[in-house]
């Protein structure tokens, strides 16, 4: 998984094996700013199971902002918009 940020989101982009489907995967978001991501492919006997915990700084990441997309080729993105920081 690679991580980039901006002054407005973070992105996360995995490439996920070809046997992962979307409907295979969960992001959820936890307590204390934590976004969890699983894959998983029940029917697989080995290299079936992927998870992630990326935890943001705290009152960075809105996570009622968080958008995910699947391509084709495999590539998960998904965009974690950033809080406002006022002066």
């Amino acid at each position: 998984m690679t991580v980039t940020s901006s002054s407005t989101k973070h992105t996360l982009d995995v490439r996920l094996p070809p046997d992962i489907q979307p409907e295979m995967v969960t992001i959820s978001a936890n307590k204390g700013d934590k976004l969890k991501v699983v894959a998983d492919a029940w029917h697989m006997e080995n290299n079936c199971h992927y998870e992630w915990l990326i935890t943001f700084p705290p009152l960075d990441a809105d996570m009622s902002k968080v958008h995910a997309k699947f391509g084709g080729d495999g590539l998960l993105t998904i965009d974690v918009y950033r809080l406002r920081r006022y002066s």
